[in-house]
């Protein structure tokens, strides 16, 4: 019938059937849940097969595959097993593509796999195709370069030729229409035998795939380790495949346990000022005690006014956390030191307390407040009258509470609640004469004096004493933040704002002044020194010392912010910092003092000297990055790669080449110079699944090991154009000019037991392969034996930061070993001592005289 409505068609409501391409899709749909449920049985299956293959039983279940099928590869083990060892059981070869597409199946010529020293025949002559990135750990990449082969006699897996008319894996297969849902069905459910033999939980890893890698199509994956032949670490549920060098038989015959070597604290750079006050004080024996992180430093200042640092320090390693205040013993020996609250590496919190010590034998005497404090000890004050036998301690808490303490017996005598924070009066000082000056935040003095009791005002203090304003004195402009009574009976008060230091004489009439330099900030503190020396803290972590009449110079100085850039010189105990306060800064170990600095007007995050140390390579967190003359603090050469932060900045041992990490996953490579000054783009390293952490180059020059954030080891060949290095097993014999990737066979044991991967900020090997440095999340830093290839390896801890520690670097001669604390600003020095042994000989250590006691440290 020509013309004919078609079924439905023209009928009232809009109804039509479906069409036959609704039809179609749905008849789709259909056989992709049958074969699903197929997928489920043969998965089934599978796993009875291997159980049964591994209890020796040579029968196949029923369902099974009757012939085996290839090796399954993978980014966190090897593409192929390496001699001696058996078949992997039941191996299959998967694409890592989309769910439609097809794959070409390999079909061995015989039943069982067999060892080989080299490719296996295929036929038609072809060769195996390798495809994708093969990284250690969770993630992929793109790809860079020709696969290698693998080791000798490794186990590869049998597949048909790649010819150049031959479909890619992940193309439509010449096979017929018929054979293809067969086919995939069959890879299908080798797949999915994988995924039900993986243990533990995806919920209990964060969502994340312990096995599989994250890389997009090519990406290779296993579930089989090589025994002998690697080893396996987990990080956030992802695997990390390590191969074990050529001369190691077994991890468990490197040597265990903690090195001979030992750390000793020689100097702590900086001063805490920028938020605290009431710091500085000196005592009888003419030391100078500050605080810093959670050290209290005893300084002895070496030389006349204005002259160089020098000195010595000491060091009170008592506290746990942040030390906020101090308070000096009218005895002018003993000290109280009071600590904000923090929590441990579990989680758990630690409480606030004071410690009461002996300054001259660093020991701790009284321990007061542990479970009542708060949030931390604020302020803290000896009474004078009555020979120091009671202490007066403001805590942090919502109330401010005031109490007053017998120290000696660790009892709390009364305490009150001060509702209101005050924030008008900063500063106060007794005069001899009974009356009281404080300083307010408008830049006034004011003067109290006693009132006498009047008999006739009723209620109640009608009696009693009271102090009453009697005078008033502009004095500063912005704040008043340091009151000081000095010998002579004077007063020298200092100014936030104007930055000026004032003598006052009788009825505050003023004597003198002087200026502090703009570039050390206001100022925080003031002590008086012996003869007529002052010392002076400032809001930018310096203390200077000087008097009104000559000027101030800096003893003393530090960042400002947290620190996360370090390099040390490669022929002189000298090293550079930068962090998030845009200042580069370069230190003399030998003189302890700070040699010059550079406003960078950006954040600086990473740094290197060239072999020579005439020149320095400065990563920005805008991608730019800056090499600077050593002498003359010259930008001699300005470059920019990508628009996000840069992490790491490398030369070569022979100072050729220059890598530069970003957090654009790309390692960028540079020429050089001869004398570092001038660099041109030699090649990019891209493979990376995430951005990149940390990286190294081989003794010769030739190759780069990489970390990235998502824990992968990667390999490069750069003099070869930049490729990476797929088969990693060739690398595990490379020797490295440095090491601090904090993830390979050499250092895998310095992760602590259920690490979530950012335990570990930095790593340094020491230049004689000794021991390896680490700086942890936990504000320690740790030295371990090298290689540390054992789990669970012990070590040898110490205190001191405050905050996380971002790295840690030796010296070029390993006299001494540097490290930065995050927040806390804090630059430590530490001494190596100990040692011997194989290796090198004994290096010279530093000429700089330690004050510190190697007992004050608990390894």
């Amino acid at each position: 019938m020509d013309g004919a409505a078609g079924p439905g068609e023209g009928q009232s409501g809009g109804w039509e059937p479906p069409g036959p391409d609704i039809l179609g899709a749905l008849s789709q749909r259909l056989r992709v849940q049958e074969e699903e449920m197929e997928l489920v049985k043969a998965a089934l299956a599978e796993v009875l097969r291997r159980l049964r293959l591994q209890e020796g039983t040579p029968r196949s279940p029923v369902g099974a595959p009757a012939s085996p099928v290839p090796v399954q590869a993978s980014s966190d083990s090897s593409p192929s097993a390496p001699p001696g060892l058996p078949p992997p059981p039941s191996p299959s070869l998967v694409s890592r593509g989309t769910q439609t597409e097809v794959e070409t199946e390999s079909q061995p010529s015989s039943g069982s796999l067999a060892l080989s020293n080299g490719p296996p025949a295929l036929p038609g002559g072809g060769e195996e195709e390798l495809v994708g990135v093969q990284s250690e750990g969770g993630g992929g990449g793109s790809s860079c370069g020709a696969g290698s082969p693998g080791p000798p006699g490794a186990l590869r897996p049998f597949q048909l030729p790649q010819r150049g008319d031959t479909p890619r894996r992940n193309s439509s297969s010449s096979s017929s229409p018929s054979e293809r849902p067969r086919k995939k069905l069959s890879r299908k459910a080798a797949s999915s035998a994988n995924l039900l033999l993986r243990s533990g939980s995806s919920e209990s890893r964060g969502g994340k795939d312990p096995v599989s890698s994250p890389g997009g199509p090519g990406s290779r994956r296993s579930n089989y380790n090589l025994e002998g032949i690697s080893v396996k670490m987990f990080l956030r549920g992802r695997p990390i495949t390590m191969y074990i060098p050529s001369g190691v038989r077994s991890p468990e015959e490197l040597p265990s346990g903690p090195p001979p070597e030992n750390l000793s604290l020689d100097w702590v750079y900086g001063y805490r000022g920028r938020d605290s006050r009431s710091n500085l004080f000196v005592l009888r024996s003419g030391e100078v005690v500050y605080f810093i992180a959670c050290v209290v430093v005893l300084y002895r200042p070496g030389g006349g006014p204005g002259g160089p640092g020098g000195g010595g320090q000491r060091h009170y390693l008592g506290h746990t956390d942040c030390v906020r205040c101090l308070a000096v013993h009218p005895d002018g020996v003993r000290v109280a030191s009071g600590q904000t609250a923090g929590v441990d590496k579990d989680g758990k919190p630690l409480q606030p307390v004071v410690h009461i010590w002996d300054s001259e034998k660093l020991q701790k005497l009284q321990e007061i407040g542990l479970g009542v404090f708060e949030r931390g000890v604020g302020a803290l004050a000896f009474s004078v009258s009555d020979q120091g036998n009671f202490l007066c301690v403001v805590d942090d808490s919502n109330e401010h509470m005031l109490s007053v303490w017998d120290w000696n017996r660790g009892a709390k005598l009364v305490e009150i609640k001060k509702y209101k924070k005050p924030k008008f009066v900063p500063c106060f000082v007794f005069l001899p004469d009974g009356d009281i000056l404080t300083g307010d935040s408008e830049g006034t003095i004011l003067t109290w004096g006693r009132s006498l009791p009047d008999s006739r005002t009723p209620g109640r203090g009608g009696a009693k004493e009271t102090f009453g304003i009697v005078a008033q004195t502009r004095a500063h402009e912005g704040s008043i933040f340091a009151l000081c009574l000095l010998r002579d009976g004077t007063v020298l008060s200092g100014g936030g704002r104007d930055r000026r230091l004032v003598q006052w004489g009788p009825g505050l009439t003023a004597l003198q002044e002087a200026e502090i330099p703009e570039q050390f900030g206001a100022v925080r503190a003031i002590a008086e020194g012996l003869g007529a020396e002052l010392l002076v803290g400032t809001t930018k972590n310096a203390l200077l010392r000087g008097d009104l009449t000559q000027g101030f110079s800096p003893v003393i100085q530090g960042h400002t912010d947290e620190l996360w850039g370090l390099c040390t010189h490669p022929s002189l105990n000298r090293f550079l910092t930068c962090g998030h306060d845009r200042q580069l800064c370069l230190w003399d170990g030998e003189c302890h003092a700070l040699a010059w600095s550079l406003d960078l007007k950006e954040t600086g995050l990473c740094a290197d000297f060239h072999p020579s140390g005439k020149v320095v390579a400065v990563g920005l967190n805008t991608g730019r990055w800056l090499v600077l003359d050593t002498e003359t603090q010259e930008i001699v050469s300005d470059f920019t790669d990508g628009n996000e932060q840069l992490s790491v900045v490398r030369y070569s041992p022979d100072g050729m080449y220059l890598a530069i990490g970003s957090h654009d996953n790309v390692i960028y490579i540079y020429s050089v110079s001869s004398d570092g000054a001038k660099c041109s783009r030699f090649g990019r390293c891209m493979g990376h699944s995430s951005f990149i952490t940390h990286l190294d180059w081989s003794k010769d020059g030739n190759f780069i090991m990489s970390n990235s954030g998502d824990y992968e080891i990667l390999y490069w060949d750069v003099a070869g154009g930049c490729k990476l290095l797929r088969n990693r097993y060739e690398s595990r014999d490379r020797e490295w000019a440095t090491y601090t990737c904090v993830l390979g066979f050499h250092v895998y044991g310095v992760w602590p037991d259920g690490s979530d991967g950012t335990d570990i900020n930095s790593l340094c090997r020491s230049h004689n392969e000794r021991v390896v440095a680490v700086a942890d999340d936990f504000c320690k830093v740790h030295l371990f034996l090298y290689p540390c290839s054992r789990a669970k390896a012990p070590s040898r801890k110490y205190g001191g930061h405050g905050s996380h520690v971002t790295s840690v670097r030796f010296t070029h001669d390993d006299s001494h070993l540097i490290s930065l604390g995050g927040k806390d600003a804090s630059i430590f020095q530490w001494r190596m001592l100990g040692g011997g042994g194989p290796g090198p000989a004994p290096l010279t250590p530093s000429r700089t005289p330690s004050l510190s006691p190697a007992s004050s440290l608990d390894a």
